[in-house]
């Protein structure tokens, strides 16, 4: 369950794969936190949802963003760019839950400043722990930026 310590509200994944969508919304139901999860299929939609644009504009502001680097149209590294080099959005943690295992993309997503890289598991129980594990981390235990009426604090 979440923390009264931690102030994120709101979750953001980026991925287009229906079934990790759908394990990753069975997790956080689980923990009780899956009202507070949002879920887009691309790159053009995460950043539209981050900037309030379009049928976005009432969206909630999230706190972490859960990233996939292979998406379609504008791949996840374009959008941890645009997202780290926006000052309104910067201070939003991004982690990568990425099938890829490549140092090439790894090293690109520390360099681009993500705030973890993780490999999708091959199974499904290593794949569910490790959401339960960026859950718990994340959600209970790291201390965010957080976020006010206003956005970002």
């Amino acid at each position: 369950m979440l923390s009264m310590k931690n102030p994120v509200t709101q979750v953001l994944v980026v991925e287009d794969n229906p079934g990790d969508v759908r394990l990753v919304r069975e997790v956080f139901d689980e923990a009780g936190f899956s009202n507070h999860l949002s879920v887009v299929a691309d790159g053009e939609q995460a950043l539209d949802f981050l900037r309030k644009k379009g049928r976005f504009s009432q969206a909630p502001q999230p706190g972490l963003v859960i990233l996939d680097i292979g998406l379609p149209g504008k791949s996840g590294l374009e959008v941890l760019r645009e997202i780290k080099q926006d000052h309104n959005l910067r201070r939003i943690p991004v982690l990568i839950l990425s099938s890829s295992s490549a140092r090439a993309d790894i090293l690109k997503g520390y360099e681009l400043y993500a705030n973890a890289f993780i490999t999708k598991p091959g199974s499904l129980d290593q794949f569910i722990q490790a959401v339960r594990i960026i859950e718990n981390f994340w959600l209970e235990i790291a201390s965010l930026p957080g976020q006010n009426e206003a956005g970002l604090i």
